[in-house]
């Protein structure tokens, strides 16, 4: 499958994205490259962790994932290939892999270190264009995975932090990002939900010391400007405003605690 996809933080007011593109280009020019996002806020690893969650039931076995976001461009930090669910991620090894690792084991785990399929000169800033672009065509067009280099059983994951909590009360979570709405999406996955979800009236949401109200279907449940919690698209409890933005209606989104609770089952 000669399928590429593109997840970066780079933007598109400069060339980052194009070059790397035109490297694709050049090593493997029938290769079908499709841009997932390029707006992962600058450095936001946890961020493009759960873009490739989202991303990765939707694509065929066999696509190749290329995710830069990588503070740590030109340190001692490895790049990875990681094999999960019949597809490959090329990764910094920085825990961006963290959540497709949780819904996905991975089925074979290489450090890229083959400078034979890097391009000439590598820059110590710009490891899209001289190494991710041209392993990622490599790869896409059938190079083998172990040619890349050796196979490890070593990777960075996110802290444990960012995990679902369970309680006798409910489930406990956090903001993983704000989408381009403001709604505040959260680590809290449909299946964590349980029984709760089939009673969406029995669940009462709460962010911090706030109160949210039940579980909603659609955002029109509740009049303009008013906030509310349901599962979006992606299968993710999130927080969110019907026409407005939950992210303005709150200050700093790293001390949130969302929680849903079984009414009568804690405050």
């Amino acid at each position: 499958m000669n399928l590429i996809t593109l997840t970066t933080d780079f933007g598109t007011a400069d060339a980052y994205v194009a070059i790397m593109k035109g490297v694709i280009a050049g090593v493997a020019p029938k290769v079908r490259v499709i841009d997932v996002t390029h707006e992962v806020p600058p450095y936001g690893i946890r961020d493009a962790a759960h873009v490739l969650r989202c991303l990765r039931p939707w694509y065929p076995a066999g696509t190749v994932h290329v995710c830069v976001v990588d503070p740590g461009v030109g340190t001692d930090r490895r790049i990875l290939l990681a094999r999960c669910a019949g597809s490959f991620f090329l990764v910094p090894d920085n825990g961006v892999i963290t959540f497709v690792h949780r819904d996905a084991p991975i089925e074979a785990l290489h450090v890229v270190e083959n400078r034979q399929h890097f391009l000439p000169a590598v820059s110590s800033t710009f490891h899209g264009r001289d190494i991710f672009a041209p392993v990622a065509a490599r790869l896409a067009s059938g190079a083998k995975p172990e040619s890349f280099g050796r196979a490890t059983d070593r990777l960075e994951l996110l802290p444990e932090e960012w995990n679902v909590v369970l309680t006798r009360e409910g489930v406990a979570g956090r903001v993983i990002r704000v989408d381009r709405f403001g709604s505040l999406i959260t680590n809290i996955h449909a299946k964590d939900l349980g029984p709760l979800l089939h009673r969406p009236q029995q669940a009462k949401v709460r962010v911090n010391d706030a109160s949210i109200g039940p579980l909603r279907a659609t955002y029109a449940d509740v009049p303009p400007g008013e906030m509310l919690a349901l599962i979006g698209s992606s299968g993710f409890l999130e927080i969110a405003v019907n026409r407005g933005s939950a992210a303005a209606c709150f200050g700093d989104l790293e001390t949130l605690r969302i929680r849903v609770l079984r009414v009568g089952g804690g405050a």
